[in-house]
């Protein structure tokens, strides 16, 4: 409905009334709603301009400062990589055996260093670094396992010195210590330096493969994954689950070949999954 007025202003807009919601009684046009209409809606604000965004430089300090320098030169070692998995069923079963005798709460990590140390025995290539003019291989005698740790500086590895000379229980406490201080941020010189191989034990986040990085002058570092439970055949051919941990190897091609570090884990393997053979070799 609309006048003959608001039908004229209608027919000199080119507007078809009936494309005209009315605001009249009775949904009757008027000319305000024809005039409105080829107006269009009204222009919305324009939004305030946000408040200037800047980038902020933060300086490396520290270790990860030192990381920067430890990683730009692992960039020159030609690395390959190699994974397995750990079946590490027994292995908690003893772990749980152990801290149910009221001795010291242990985790799964001492097994790891002291089976890797067991395991570098034989096979001491792993355990070496290459001659400053590439001519040698020096097999080191000290297993210094170092640890990647989280600290309020960053990353560290400090590293648990004579592995070789250390029981499990030796292992455990000095681990503990070694976290204490990185925690506190009092890890020193003697902590950190003189490592000769490398865990990361990132699966206490979380994930279960990885591609480490070598820092040189080692020549091998393993990853550890979280371990979880999963379906696998047991020799009878049923189907069971079974814990298992995700490795992952980093190592120096130049001084490791693939042959030698499969044949390392197997052995460090063996160690996990049968741990009795692990614990009879204590000193």
């Amino acid at each position: 409905l609309a006048s003959p007025a608001v039908r004229r202003v209608a027919r000199e807009h080119s507007v078809d009334l009936a494309r005209v919601a009315g605001s009249g009684p009775g949904g009757r046009v008027l000319k305000g709603d024809v005039l409105a209409f080829v107006n269009g809606p009204p222009a919305s604000q324009p939004a305030a301009p946000a408040a200037a965004e800047e980038d902020r430089e933060v300086p490396l300090r520290g270790y990860q400062r030192a990381m920067v320098k430890s990683m730009t030169a692992a960039l020159q070692v030609p690395l390959f990589h190699y994974h397995d998995e750990v079946d590490v069923g027994r292995l908690a079963e003893i772990r749980a055996s152990l801290n149910g005798s009221g001795g010291p709460k242990l985790t799964l990590l001492p097994f790891m260093l002291k089976a890797l140390s067991e395991a570098l025995k034989e096979f001491p290539v792993l355990n070496s670094r290459l001659s400053a003019d590439g001519k040698a291989v020096v097999h080191v005698g000290a297993h210094n396992v170092g640890v990647a740790v989280a600290t309020p500086q960053g990353l560290a590895v400090p590293n648990v010195k004579h592995v070789q000379h250390k029981s499990v229980l030796e292992v455990a406490q000095e681990l503990e210590r070694l976290q204490r201080l990185a925690a506190e941020g009092q890890l020193g010189e003697a902590e950190t330096s003189g490592g000769t191989i490398t865990v990361s034990n990132i699966g206490s986040i979380g994930g279960t493969y990885a591609a480490p990085i070598v820092a040189p002058p080692e020549v091998a570092i393993v990853a550890l994954g979280r371990a979880r439970a999963l379906p696998r055949f047991d020799a009878a051919g049923g189907v069971a689950s079974a814990s298992l941990m995700p490795v992952s190897w980093g190592a120096d091609h130049r001084v490791v070949d693939g042959a030698t570090l499969a044949s390392f884990c197997n052995l460090w393997k063996g160690f996990l999954e049968r741990p009795e053979e692990l614990l009879v070799r204590q000193r």
